[in-house]
């Protein structure tokens, strides 16, 4: 007989936090066992330190099912009012071809990848990618494009960085900013020149003329639309010997002679218009292009043509390959998430339309608004500028009027600009819409005849005869290819099944949390009440997203312990930044504007004293001792050393060694009485959820990993989104943006990403997933990803060392298997064994970070227990492997892990002479042979890559070859 259950339970029984936490309750018992424990608050016990554990429970709430939620956050987005946009400022409504909006945004296979640093099989995503930076680099005429920044007005900003480190006139330390530049972008820049002590001078274009500068930056069309020349502006900044870069728009590009052409050194811009939702501010792909002699000092990522072991052509990223970890302080930038997901549709859009549909559909924008530029020049409304592409301005005594008109037709206007309006046309709009624009300004009857303004559009070109574009673009093939919805989704169907993601298997990569990203919580992101609305629409048409985010940061203050929260970073590196110009304001606000001192431990993400670098802060670092822990005693000595200039310690809890450090709380007070500040990275927090809190530890400011620990996907290296929390007296330092006032206490502040609220769209992720959880379910996440760890920790020990251990002998939620002793005894190296992995069907842990010859392993929290245990049985099996060679039954060159990982071409392969069998080789287990996922390269020369730098879109003969 079954078990008589009440309604309440049986509703129970449909609980979301089951779903997203692997292991079920018999399963966590047994692995409770294996530690020898038998509940999970014992775990948590002998692994948190006590003095840190939280005294009482998160008040987030209960949890709710996934009907509930959504119905719910329906309710909430239905409060937006997605108007008909012209604002313009970089942002356009769009058509997302149906085709890519289900087959790569709301794509499992696309969006739950992580960043290719395992190119051999990430092959579909880097060749996507390479055709964004080819797009890129035939649009603006440049010769190098990386694979994407964070925004337009923070890739401008990484522009101004790299001007002064290029500039040849090493005695200016004065940065130029055309007026007509995009206001966020200026804001952006202007911050950033602060910090690292540029000055800045904001003029009309022409006025650079008269200033010694290491750098200049224009907007080609500038903010309201004008085309101007560039060329005579851009020669007299380079025979200063400055760097001049030109923010541009890619489909103003189909029409407009290039930067490269006007003598530009750089050419930055957004993606977004290539079918990006407007997504109330992002996430969209900036792009950053320049000449092939500033490659080296590019920041982000490139991807570049190599070679594999075959010498069949593959793919990899190129120079910058975790730039930030290798060079620290010194390295380029402290960028760290691109936006690869939405590169990708980017490249899909154009490889869809091709040139010829782009240039349709530019031509038909443009068209759009010379119709309007004629009409209202009829009527004698004088225009700002005569010459444009797509954004027509005009002068008017009535501007309230007509705003006001507009908003009662459900249509936004660009309305910031003093006695004029702003008027942007893009691929959505209609005739209906620019007879709805007359009306609205010049009356119903306004007498005008649309079919006669287009008669006459047809017979003028907007655009200065010397300025219009002659040169091709997009003639390679792909851009050639794929034009019907056949083809385009078999391509984009063959390049995901080049790439393993989680829809695969499990990727196990320490400090990074590749969890489950539930599809009830990817599901919002393509809602039209989110996705269509323009970042700087009135506040009172975007409610339901004011409701949403305030809510969402009330929790995040739940979990964090910390008073107030920013959502405005779009990315982890941009917190970091964020979080640290709070930190510096506060000191100035206090007349310490002399602690510049940021304390570094050894063992720090990369990111950090990267972005200590940036804030123009000198990094200090802290040993670790042989256990992994802050060295208290050099951490004291430093402290007290520096205690005057001490500014903060940038600190990891848990620490990237993967142990709750016994000393953090000594580590918070001993800054502190020094005078600092304590800046808690937010990297480790799916250890901290409802367990502890970096404002209840005493830290003073972190910033969440939203991609990591509250469940946005990774996008294959990005969207990601890094808002801070503070404790209160740091909050009036939080960032503000100059178009929309966020706080309005803050409204000089500057911005640190060019929408208010970073990549907003994707903010109901993190929503969905704290609501489903509730507050229970967040801790028991926490709990079980901590028991995952310690289990894969206590199974691999009898195989392998794992590095450092906390009290008890117990792990945090990522464990560190040190691979340098096997390759003192046997020559195979961590390298080896993560592309081994490949074959049993794995993406490889972390490698070698923190530590050289190791591999950092986090299993999360939604990983079942099957699928940990077959990860265990990989490692075991490749130890076996590895003990082969060292008794010499395989020699150090000819076996199955130095070869790795294998091909279709091994199987197949007729001359076949290595010491171990194909079916080894390809089939190393019974579930590698029953779930085969298949790397389409072998292993990639790095080496050769580099060497051979090519970083565009290779010749169809060359795959051939």
């Amino acid at each position: 007989m079954s078990e008589q259950l009440t309604l309440s339970q049986l509703e129970q029984r449909d609980d979301f936090i089951q779903r997203h936490i692997g292991p079920d309750e018999a399963e966590q018992q047994h692995m409770l066992a294996t530690l020898g424990l038998t509940s999970l608050d014992e775990l948590i016990t002998q692994t948190v330190p006590k003095n840190i554990l939280l005294e009482q429970a998160m008040q987030i709430g209960e949890p709710q099912t996934e009907v509930e939620t959504l119905a719910q956050l329906k309710k909430i987005a239905g409060q937006n009012k997605v108007f008909n946009s012209y604002i313009g400022m970089g942002y356009y409504p769009n058509h997302t071809p149906n085709v890519i909006l289900r087959n790569v945004l709301e794509n499992p296979g696309w969006y739950t990848a992580y960043t290719p640093y395992q190119p051999e099989i990430a092959q579909g995503r880097l060749e996507s990618l390479l055709n964004y930076q080819q797009m890129v680099i035939d649009l603006t005429g440049m010769e190098i494009a990386n694979a994407s920044l964070l925004d337009e007005a923070t890739a401008a900003a990484e522009a101004m960085a790299m001007a002064k480190r290029m500039s040849k006139n090493k005695k200016s330390n004065l940065y130029f900013i055309a007026d007509d530049v995009h206001p966020q972008t200026i804001n952006v820049t202007a911050t950033r020149a602060e910090l690292f002590g540029f000055e800045v001078v904001v003029a009309p274009a022409d006025d650079v003329m008269n200033h010694d500068v290491f750098g200049a930056l224009f907007q080609y069309p500038n903010t309201t639309g004008g085309v101007y020349p560039l060329a005579d502006l851009i020669k007299a900044v380079s025979d200063k010997k400055g760097i001049t870069a030109v923010a541009t728009d890619l489909l103003a590009l189909t029409q407009l002679k290039t930067p490269a052409e006007l003598g530009a050194d750089i050419a930055l811009g957004c993606a977004q218009r290539f079918g990006v939702p407007m997504g109330y501010g992002g996430p969209h792909a900036a792009f950053f292009a320049t000449k092939d002699s500033f490659k080296r000092s590019l920041p982000g990522r490139i991807i570049g043509v190599s070679k594999d072991t075959r010498g069949k052509l593959a793919l990899r990223m190129a120079l910058q390959t975790r730039e930030q970890h290798i060079r620290r302080e010194k390295a380029n930038s402290n960028i760290c998430t691109a936006q690869v997901l939405l590169a990708n549709m980017a490249a899909f859009y154009a490889i869809y339309h091709g040139p010829k549909g782009l240039d349709t559909i530019a031509k038909r924008t443009q068209r759009l608004a010379t119709m309007f530029a004629l009409g209202l020049k009829a009527k004698g409304i004088t225009l700002v500028s005569e010459t444009f592409f797509d954004t027509v301005c005009f002068n008017t005594e009535h501007k309230a009027e007509i705003i006001s008109a507009a908003q009662a037709a459900e249509i936004n206007l660009r309305s910031d600009l003093n006695n004029q309006i702003s008027v942007s046309f893009d691929e959505t709009k209609t005739q209906a819409d620019l007879a709805q624009l007359f009306a609205i300004i010049l009356g119903e009857n306004n007498g005008l005849d649309l079919s006669e303004l287009d008669t006459q559009a047809a017979q003028v070109n907007s655009i200065p005869q010397d300025l219009q574009r002659e040169s091709d673009y997009l003639n390679h093939p792909v851009f050639n290819t794929h034009h019907s919805e056949t083809e385009m989704l078999r391509y984009i169907k063959s390049l995901e099944n080049k790439d393993l993601a989680l829809n695969h298997s499990m990727i196990s990569l320490g400090s990074c949390t590749m969890k489950l990203n539930a599809t009830a919580e990817m599901i919002p992101v393509s809602w039209p009440e989110f996705a269509n609305l323009h970042p700087f629409a009135p506040v009172e048409q975007a409610q339901g997203y004011k409701q949403m985010i305030t809510q969402l940061e009330n929790w995040l203050l739940q979990a964090t312990g910390y008073d107030a929260m920013c959502m405005q970073p779009n990315s982890g590196a941009q917190g970091e930044y964020a979080g640290l110009l709070a930190i510096r304001k506060y000191h100035e606000s206090r007349g310490d504007s002399h602690r510049n001192i940021c304390l570094i431990p050894s063992s720090a993400h990369g990111t950090n004293p990267a972005s200590a670098q940036m804030a123009s802060m000198k990094v200090v670092v802290v040993a670790c001792d042989d256990k992994g822990n802050i060295d208290m005693q050099d951490l004291k000595q430093k402290a007290a050393e520096v205690a005057e200039n001490l500014s903060c310690i940038m600190i990891t809890y848990p620490s990237t060694h993967g142990v709750y450090e016994q000393t953090i709380r000594e580590i918070c007070d001993i800054v502190h009485q020094h005078g600092g500040q304590v800046y808690m990275d937010g990297a480790n927090m799916n250890a901290q959820v409802g367990v502890t809190s970096p404002g209840f530890i005493g830290s003073d400011v972190s910033h969440l990993n939203l991609h990591k620990t509250f469940c946005i996907p990774h996008g294959g290296g990005g969207p990601g989104m890094g808002p801070i929390g503070v404790k209160a007296h740091l909050a009036p330092f939080l960032p503000d943006h100059p178009v929309v006032n966020v706080i309005k206490e803050n409204a000089s502040n500057g911005a640190v990403s060019a929408a208010p609220w970073g990549s907003a769209s994707i903010l109901p992720i993190s929503w969905v997933y704290i609501a489903l959880m509730g507050g229970k379910g967040l801790r028991k996440a926490t709990e079980v990803a901590i028991l995952n760890a310690n289990y894969i920790a206590t199974k691999l020990s009898e195989h392998y060392p794992i590095l450092y251990r906390g009290q008890n002998g117990r792990v945090a939620h990522e464990c560190i298997i040190d691979l340098r002793p096997l390759k003192a005894a046997s020559g195979i190296s961590e390298m080896d064994v993560a592309k081994r992995l490949m074959d049993y069907g794995f993406h490889a842990p972390t490698m070698s970070f923190p530590v050289a010859g190791t591999l950092m392993v986090e299993p999360t929290e939604s990983e079942p227990l099957c699928e940990v245990d077959r990860f265990i049985d990989a490692m075991i099996s490749i130890r076996e492997e590895i003990e082969q060679v060292e008794k010499g039954v395989w020699a150090l060159d000819n076996n199955p892990l130095v070869y790795a990982p294998h091909t279709m071409a091994d199987l197949v392969d007729e001359n076949w002479n290595r010491a171990y069998s194909r079916e080894l080789a390809v089939f190393p287990s019974p579930a590698a042979a029953a779930n085969k996922f298949w790397p389409t390269v072998n292993r990639i020369d790095d080496v050769f890559g580099d060497r051979n730098l090519i970083c565009s879109c290779p010749s169809v003969e060359s795959y051939i070859d």
